[in-house]
Parts: structure tokens; C-alpha cells; sequence
């Protein structure tokens, strides 16, 4: 990354505003893995020339894990606490790395009084890639890779975003092939729904075990994911099962396929 991303506090400071508010989310910031998709945001952020902001210290969790889990009151504490910094900076666009984080702010916060235009971070680069600002070049070839995306619940079913992520992954010159289920009837990674932070009920096969052996089976080389939740449960599965499988988040894809 050629520096690191200013706070809005710095920016405020400096008497400006951010084009877009890039919301880090807490695997984003917290979790090793993911932390190298943010860094992959950045790159693509600074590499088009959009003028960002991160909260830095100021962003707390937006409340899903709670929510999900039953804890309402937590949810709607964290949720108020947030709003309250965003309107304070007077943020009106956000990009999230995390679809968890994209469909709280999305749709739970307008009912807390927190109105934003919320979008995840594969409808921007779709968006940069149909205004001819990100191409596939300059990079990471992936011309004749197999390639599978596993739609993410959030972004999903959820928001019926199925489009932009599989564009981002059509401008490779690489095959993208379909799992038996995808789209609307995509299967979940585990993760979603606090599901993340417990373990596994009994049963007879973890559903990322279920998962990646879907992925498997279309041979694909690398599974193409865009939440920090789904990584870790496909990265699990590919480990549990032995496979010789990438897992690349969708930024991680176009920050190479652009040399970034």
C-alpha cells in the first residue's frame, strides 16, 4: 500500500470530506486473514483515485453478531453509538468489506435513524470495472483458471447481490464455473448468524466440510469469496478436507489481476 488510509478525524481536521467511508468491520481489523482483504480495498481505493476515510479507533461493531444471537438491546446500543459518530462527521456513503456489516447499516440502521447509501465492496469495483477504471491487466494473470464463486447469505439471499461479484470475476479471462447450489439457493459457509463465534452442533458433516466439497467437485482451482465469515469456514474446509484449493476474496483477486 503506497500509505495508510487517513481517519476521518484527520480529514475533518484538515477541513475535508471523504468521497466514500470505508467501514473496516471488526474481521477486518481484528482478524489476520481478512485484514489482508482491507489492505487489498485500500490498494484498489488508492490505485482509482477515490478519496477515503476509515473511523480508525472510532468504529465499534455495528451490532450483527448480537443481534443475531437474540441480544437486542446490545445490538441497538452499539447501532445508536455508531450512528451517532457517522452523523457527527456528516457520512453519507459507505463501503463495507463485510457483507454482515453492509446488510446491518443497509437495512437495521435506517430504523435507528442512521440513513446512508451503503454498498459492499463488489458493487464498487463492478462499478469501477463498468466505468473502464479497473481493467484485468498490469497483473496476476488469470486467463484459463477455474474459477467458483460461493455467494455470500448477506450479500445473497439477503440483498440479491449476485451480479457484481460475478462480474468482477468475468473480466479475468478465466472460467467461472457454477456449484450445484448458488445464487438465491446458494448454501450457507456456517458462519452467518452469530454461528460464528460458537461451535458447531453435533451432526454428521460441518456445512463448510458440505461446502467445499461442492466446490471441489466443479474443479475449480480457486473459490472466489466476498465476507470475511465465509474465508474462514472455506480456508477450515479446505484444510479439513486436504484440498488443493485457493481461497481468494474478490478484492484479493482484482488487486492482483491489476498489479496492485
Amino acid at each position: 500500500m503506497n500509505h495508510q488510509p487517513l481517519t476521518i478525524a484527520q480529514m475533518a481536521a484538515e477541513g475535508k470530506q471523504p468521497e466514500i467511508l470505508f467501514w473496516v468491520g471488526c474481521a477486518g481489523s481484528f482478524d489476520q486473514r481478512a485484514q489482508k482483504i482491507t489492505r487489498d480495498i485500500c490498494k484498489i481505493l488508492q490505485h482509482v483515485g477515490i478519496s477515503f476515510a476509515v473511523l480508525g479507533t472510532e468504529e465499534s461493531c455495528t451490532g450483527d453478531p448480537a443481534k443475531r444471537a437474540g441480544n437486542e438491546f446490545l445490538f441497538q446500543m452499539q447501532a445508536m453509538t455508531n450512528i451517532q459518530v457517522l452523523d457527527g462527521y456528516g457520512i453519507k456513503k459507505i463501503v463495507t468489506g463485510c457483507p454482515h456489516c453492509f446488510n446491518t447499516i443497509k437495512n437495521e440502521y435506517p430504523g435507528l435513524g442512521g440513513n446512508y447509501h451503503v454498498i459492499h465492496h463488489t458493487q464498487l469495483i463492478q462499478q469501477l470495472i463498468d466505468e473502464g477504471k479497473l481493467k484485468a491487466e498490469g497483473g496476476e494473470s488469470f486467463k484459463g483458471k477455474r474459477i467458483t464463486y460461493h455467494d455470500a447469505c448477506y450479500l445473497g439471499r439477503a440483498n440479491e447481490v449476485y451480479e457484481a461479484p460475478r462480474k468482477a470475476l468475468e473480466i479475468l479471462d478465466a472460467e467461472l464455473v457454477e456449484m450445484k447450489r448458488c445464487k438465491s439457493n446458494g448454501l450457507c459457509c456456517g458462519a452467518g448468524g452469530a454461528q460464528m463465534f460458537k461451535e458447531p452442533e453435533p451432526g454428521t458433516k460441518d456445512i463448510n466440510v458440505e461446502r467445499v466439497q461442492e466446490a471441489a467437485a466443479t474443479n475449480a482451482q480457486v473459490i472466489a469469496s466476498a465476507c470475511p465469515f465465509c474465508m474462514t469456514m472455506l480456508t477450515d474446509g479446505v484444510k479439513q478436507l486436504q484440498k488443493h484449493i485457493e481461497v481468494l476474496d474478490i478484492a484479493e483477486i482484482t488487486a492482483k489481476a491489476n498489479g496492485l
